[in-house]
């Protein structure tokens, strides 16, 4: 913690989505994609933007489904670059 008692937070790099680039390789819309997945639009819009907050698995297990491929394919984690110390 530092002295205003705020816990400082690594930073650990984030997890990508990967949905716009194989649903364009594809050629699959947003509105199709929602409904073969058998979820709302703003759903698919959410992932397909990279906007996603907490992963559903189950809509995850589905999005693979229907494109037949694997969690890896979808997920991407990327590492902040190391920050220079003071």
């Amino acid at each position: 913690m530092n002295e205003q008692g705020v816990l400082l937070i690594q930073e650990y790099g984030r997890v990508e989505l990967r949905l716009r680039e194989l649903m364009d390789q594809r050629g699959i819309s947003r509105n199709r994609m929602a409904r073969l997945v058998n979820t709302r639009y703003e759903v698919i819009d959410k992932w397909y933007k990279n906007q996603v907050e907490k992963i559903d698995a189950d809509i995850l297990a589905r999005i693979c489904f229907v494109l037949r491929c694997g969690v890896g394919d979808l997920l991407v984690y990327r590492e902040q670059p190391a920050q220079p110390r003071s």
